[in-house]
């Protein structure tokens, strides 16, 4: 065992939710050798099952998870209206926090986690816009910083799903009392923002948006149901009214002057999770597609255009460091989850995160909040608005 590996086995983290995501997070934990100390559900019973294969605490409280000495670093993976209560209290009770987007449901509430975790520095916090650590994201960063685009024009791009194609399609996130006013954006489309943010090093400044809601009424099945989870045509359904947004088109404008545009949607038929980008510059362009995420589109106006496969001898050290298989073995999704959970992990042991990316701040999480509020005062007033 190395170094690195026997010192992230001398931690234990702890995982709120236990829903999709929550088991994301435990089998990214499971590879790179954090042990699980326990895991809290929304029922005693639904604890004990999510931590029971992984020899773990299924708790039966919140207070019980965080006054438990074992554990390190607390996971959030609960609906989103719970995140802010939880971190708060987490950082409070002496824990390390990763939190899954958003970091809470409104930008009053990122501002005071962003102040609290400045009063704790010994503390190590962090949002999971785990995209992020795609290799070739990664490479068209480097590209960006080391000016081989030149200039960047503008971005443009798209984040689409169909999971809630269907009127008879339902989850939790559908709700603005649990999932907030803003339903696709903040789910999906913070994830584009982020991403372009930080591959760019220019924040979004100004948005004008326009929200659709492709269904103001939807049959909700007796019980919730977990994220991309199949519905029972059959079961006992009743009608719940719905004003979040099913899709967006949002115009950006980015701090250097340059330009942007993004289409979100949960209604794309066929579109089970792509998120697309395509960057233009000076001196070239450069276009990326998360279903197919070994390979990057290079746009030349003066040569062949050209396709990079994800190979770790092809890519800049920074890309590399993010691409554990040889080129022709393919990474995706479990990946980006196992390299953002490395460079949490390894900031949080020595401050150098063994020369990965870094994990998205607690202040990059209250800017895409930020972000999306201006989004919503947009879509309200019918024009811009500048990101406060």
């Amino acid at each position: 065992m190395t170094q690195a590996k026997a010192s992230l086995a001398g931690c234990a983290a702890a995982i709120a939710g236990t829903g999709f995501m929550g088991w994301v997070h435990a089998e990214a934990l499971r590879r790179i050798g954090v042990r699980i100390a326990g895991a809290l559900g929304s029922s005693a019973a639904k604890s004990a099952s999510f931590a029971e294969p992984y020899g773990a605490v299924g708790y039966e409280s919140y207070d019980q998870l965080l006054q438990d000495p074992q554990v390190d670093v607390v996971h959030i993976t609960t609906p989103n209206d719970t995140h802010f209560a939880m971190a708060r209290d987490a950082i409070l009770a002496g824990k390390h926090v990763l939190c899954e987007k958003p970091l809470a449901m409104t930008a009053e509430e990122t501002a005071q986690l962003v102040a609290l975790a400045a009063e704790h520095p010994q503390l190590h916090t962090g949002v999971n816009y785990n995209i992020r650590f795609y290799p070739l994201c990664c490479e068209a960063r480097q590209r960006i910083d080391t000016g081989a685009l030149g200039r960047v024009f503008h971005v443009t791009g798209s984040y689409v799903q169909d999971w809630l194609l269907h009127q008879t399609d339902y989850n939790w996130r559908v709700r603005a009392d649990r999932g907030g006013a803003l339903r696709a954006v903040a789910d999906i489309g913070t994830h584009w923002m982020d991403l372009l943010q930080w591959i760019t090093g220019q924040p979004i400044q100004s948005v004008c948006a326009d929200l659709q809601t492709a269904y103001t009424t939807r049959h909700r099945p007796s019980g919730e149901v977990q994220s991309f989870a199949s519905v029972d045509a059959e079961a006992a359904t009743e009608a719940v009214t719905v004003d979040t947004d099913d899709a967006a088109n949002i115009l950006l404008r980015f701090a250097d002057g340059s330009r942007g545009s993004v289409s979100v949607s949960q209604v794309t038929a066929g579109r089970k999770n792509c998120l697309r980008y395509e960057i233009a510059g000076a001196s070239g362009a450069m276009a990326w597609n998360s279903e197919k995420p070994c390979e990057l589109w290079l746009g030349s106006r003066d040569a062949a255009n050209s396709v990079l496969l994800r190979d770790p001898a092809l890519l800049s050290v920074p890309a590399a460091a993010v691409a554990s298989y040889p080129g022709g073995h393919n990474e995706g999704y479990d990946d980006s989850f196992k390299q953002s959970f490395l460079s949490f992990y390894g900031h949080l042991l020595d401050g150098e995160g063994c020369g990965l990316p870094t994990v998205a701040s607690f202040a990059e999480g209250h800017r895409e909040v930020a972000v999306c509020e201006a989004i919503l005062h947009s879509h309200s007033s019918r024009g811009w608005v500048d990101v406060t």
